[in-house]
This record gives C-alpha cells, sequence and structure tokens, in this order.
C-alpha cells in the first residue's frame, strides 16, 4: 500500500489531507512541520505531499530528492528560484508542482487554454479571484495558473503579457495582455473567473470552491498517481489523462 508523507502537516491543506487519507482507506507515513526532520519523513513514505511554505520549499525538496522520494508540491507564492530548484530536482525524482489540486480547477485550466487558442488577440482576457482574508500571496496561485494557460494558449508566457494591478490613469488597455484582479475577504475558500471580452459578447469561465477537502482529494489522487514515476515534472492535467 502506497505510504503518503505530509509537509505542512499542522496547516488546513495538511489536515485535510491527512482526514481525507484515512477516510479512503490511504497510510499516512507521518507528517513534518517547521523544525521537523524532512529528511527522515521522505525516507518512511513513498511518495510526499507538500503544502508548507515557500521558506521551507527547497529543504523538503532536498530531503525527496535524497531519499528519492516523488513529491506532489501545491505551494503557492513561489518564485522564479523556487521552479529553478523543482526543475533541478525533477531531473532526479518526479515532481508535480501546481496552484491548485482540485480536478475541477484543472479541467478548467484545459478548457481556459483552449478558449484562448481559439479566440483572436482582440478578445481580452481578464482574471478575478477572491479568497479568505488569512491568505498571504495575491494573485492566487490559481489564478497565476489560468494565466499562464491562457498565455500558453495564445503561444506566449504569463510573464510576456500580464498586468497584476490597475490604478489611476493608466490608459488604455494593450491588446493581448492578461489582467488580474483579487479580492480578500471572509472565509472564502477560492473563487476564479476568466473573462473573454469581446465586442459586443463575453464568455466567462469560472470555478467556485465551496470546501477545502476538494483540494486533499485532488493531492491525494495526485499523490497516488505520482507514486512509483519516473523522474520527470509532471502537471495535474495528467492527472486527468489530459
Amino acid at each position: 500500500m502506497t505510504k503518503v508523507g505530509i509537509y505542512g502537516s499542522a496547516g488546513r491543506m495538511g489536515r485535510a489531507i491527512a482526514t481525507i487519507a484515512n477516510e479512503e482507506g490511504v497510510t499516512v507515513a507521518g507528517g513534518v512541520d517547521a523544525g521537523g526532520d524532512a529528511a527522515a519523513l521522505a525516507r518512511a513514505a513513498d511518495v510526499l505531499v507538500d503544502f508548507s511554505t515557500p521558506a521551507a520549499l527547497e529543504a523538503n525538496l532536498a530531503a525527496a530528492v535524497a531519499a528519492g522520494t516523488p513529491i506532489v508540491i501545491g505551494t503557492t507564492g513561489l518564485t522564479p528560484a523556487h521552479h529553478a530548484a523543482i526543475d533541478r530536482a525533477a531531473e532526479r525524482i518526479a515532481v508535480l508542482q501546481t496552484g491548485n489540486t482540485s480536478l475541477g480547477v484543472t479541467l478548467l485550466a484545459v478548457l481556459v487554454q483552449e478558449a484562448a487558442r481559439r479566440l483572436g488577440p482582440e478578445w481580452d482576457i481578464e482574471i478575478a479571484e477572491m479568497h479568505h482574508r488569512h491568505k498571504v500571496d495575491a494573485p492566487s496561485g490559481t489564478a497565476t495558473l489560468l494565466g499562464e494557460a491562457a498565455a500558453a494558449g495564445r503561444g506566449t508566457t504569463l510573464g510576456e503579457v500580464r498586468v497584476d494591478s490597475r490604478a489611476g490613469l493608466t490608459g488604455a488597455r494593450s491588446e493581448g495582455t492578461i489582467g488580474f484582479a483579487s479580492l480578500r475577504g471572509g472565509s472564502v475558500v477560492g473563487d476564479h473567473l476568466v473573462v473573454f471580452a469581446g465586442e459586443g459578447e463575453r464568455i466567462e469561465l469560472g470555478h467556485r470552491g465551496e470546501d477545502r477537502t476538494i483540494f486533499a482529494r485532488g493531492a491525494l489522487k495526485a499523490a497516488l498517481w505520482l507514486a512509483g514515476k519516473p523522474a520527470g515534472r509532471y502537471h495535474m492535467a495528467e492527472v486527468l489523462g489530459l
């Protein structure tokens, strides 16, 4: 039976993953938080799930690589340096990194990429997201994931076309850009809306997370799928066979 280890086990997502694993009869090898023994957990587990913090990621990756243990990374707020570290780790072990482990969001990203591919640059793309008041990063990892999907559909990168905020006299909107708006308040689990605005018509593709367990179930499904995979960088869409 596959044994799953959890980095960030005391956090909301870590606790939710452990609960879902117990409900589904999946063995939890243990959990580690700040100051814990990441290396020991990596040796004890068949696959790891990381929902800790960006500051802990590199140490967790090093432990996973040393033990040869695949890892699912759901931690958000990552920098280019973190992604470079993930790329290096993926040369040695299987790594699945995503801004959102929801299976519904995974499918939404596929739809967004296809819509962006088929609609011309005269269709403006805007991404709005809302989360609970305690979230510390913006835009959300999921919004960034959706922006990357839209940019890929247009044959470019998000770094080339993103606009993170607008205030004051910004001038007319530049064609081909992808805008972001972030809202924070209350206990919202996660709402995301991708708007394709054309002349005289508008397409809206969205997802609302109503319970944190959707992310836990997706993360656990991804971990069980990733276990035993060869080294490489994998994506949530592959978990769904897309």
